[in-house]
């Protein structure tokens, strides 16, 4: 993706990059007056101060313009990357510190010695601003938050907060640059062993949706918490199948999740697992699943294009309980020999050692996609002698 200047000036400066509250930074002279957000000014709260501090490590001592100058870089880069990391504007208080001037210096560095160029130096900013924010977010929402409840009577949550935070940081830090690591080697290998290298942008992938069936019904029927645990219960549950299975979990839309894998095979095994773990709990409504496999883009960690669009229909118009793919996955599922092209083919085999089966169903009209011929997908039972 192409960063767009303007565009994303407009947005970081109506709060950030939309991914959370956004941690105030700078302003420059070219950023109209009325798209500054003058309530985002740094706190004031000596506890909200002394967190900042221990968090960050040092000590506020520049504006924007100071801490821009001090890194060697102009007011106008330092904003696009404060922005793309979800920085508000805060005109020129002085709020940054040590690290925001190193962090600068990096970048630009990066630019400079022509490791990366400036629009991707944005990217990686904003990819990691967008990550980080709703990690942090989560950790306090769904983690600080139950932890600092005052022990003991008398004692308020301030008391317990900041000796928490100063256990607790380093330990978080170390983990999340290790699981960093991990993912990063991950995700490396799988670019090397890629042969052609039109395909480390545009990838063949099997691409599937896993959609609930009945949510809107549901969130008008159940309390605020009982929906919410629903919704963690899913989403870490199809989380976990996904990676257990080999494939990557790109995201979750509370009554949705998006995955892919590098295999038919693997995605088929995935949905199938989805559907039948769901199916043990009596409190989770119908899953459905769509699977495409095709050429993907891939941005920042997400993927985009028509593969990815006919998964999401073909969810859509999937039975309860069930997994319609297109015929690109069938064919695919043939060709690696995971499920027979016919039954015909598998009866002539002696029933063969296929895992899946496959079933055509009627043609339909998809929108924007024209027609498609889907496939019922389920897992082939072994044929009983006699």
């Amino acid at each position: 993706m192409t960063v767009d200047d303007s565009s994303s000036s407009a947005s970081a400066g109506a709060g950030g990059s939309g991914s959370g509250p956004a941690t105030p930074i700078g302003r420059d002279q070219h950023t109209p007056h009325h798209e500054v957000d003058h309530t985002a000014q740094p706190t004031a709260d000596p506890l909200a101060i002394r967190l900042e501090q221990l968090i960050l490590g040092a000590e506020r001592r520049y504006t924007p313009f100071q801490a821009a100058r001090s890194a060697g870089v102009s007011m106008e880069l330092a904003s696009r990357f404060w922005r793309a990391m979800g920085f508000a504007d805060i005109g020129q208080a002085k709020a940054l510190t040590e690290a925001d001037v190193l962090a600068l210096r990096r970048l630009a560095g990066l630019v400079e010695a022509g490791l990366l160029s400036e629009p991707m130096a944005v990217q990686v900013a904003r990819s990691t601003g967008q990550t980080t924010a709703r990690l942090a977010e989560w950790q306090i929402d769904s983690f600080l938050e139950g932890l600092t409840e005052p022990p003991e009577p008398g004692m308020t949550r301030t008391e317990v907060t900041y000796p928490l935070v100063e256990l607790l940081l380093p330990e978080l830090e170390e983990f999340l640059v290790y699981v960093w690591r991990r993912q990063l080697a991950a995700a490396t290998g799988r670019v090397v062993q890629v042969a052609d290298d039109d395909e480390m942008v545009d990838r063949r992938l099997a691409v599937g949706f896993a959609d609930l069936v009945g949510f809107t019904r549901l969130t008008r029927r159940l309390e605020e918490e009982e929906l919410g645990e629903l919704v963690e219960s899913f989403e870490t549950t199809a989380a976990d199948l996904v990676a257990a299975h080999g494939g990557r979990l790109i995201k979750t839309l509370g009554d949705e999740v998006l995955y892919c894998a590098d295999d038919a095979a693997t995605a088929a095994e995935i949905a199938l697992r989805l559907i039948e773990t769901m199916g043990e709990d009596p409190q989770m409504p119908e899953l459905r699943v769509g699977i495409a496999f095709g050429t993907v883009t891939t941005r920042m960690g997400d993927v985009f294009g028509t593969t990815v669009n006919l998964a999401s229909r073909l969810t859509s118009i999937a039975p309860k309980d069930a997994v319609l793919v297109d015929g690109a996955m069938a064919e695919e599922l043939g060709r690696t020999g995971a499920a027979p092209v016919s039954e015909k083919e598998a009866e002539a085999e002696g029933g063969g050692s296929y895992r899946f089966a496959l079933q055509p169903m009627w043609q339909r009209p998809v929108r924007g996609l024209g027609v498609v011929e889907p496939w019922s997908l389920t897992r082939r039972k072994p044929k009983i002698p006699g």
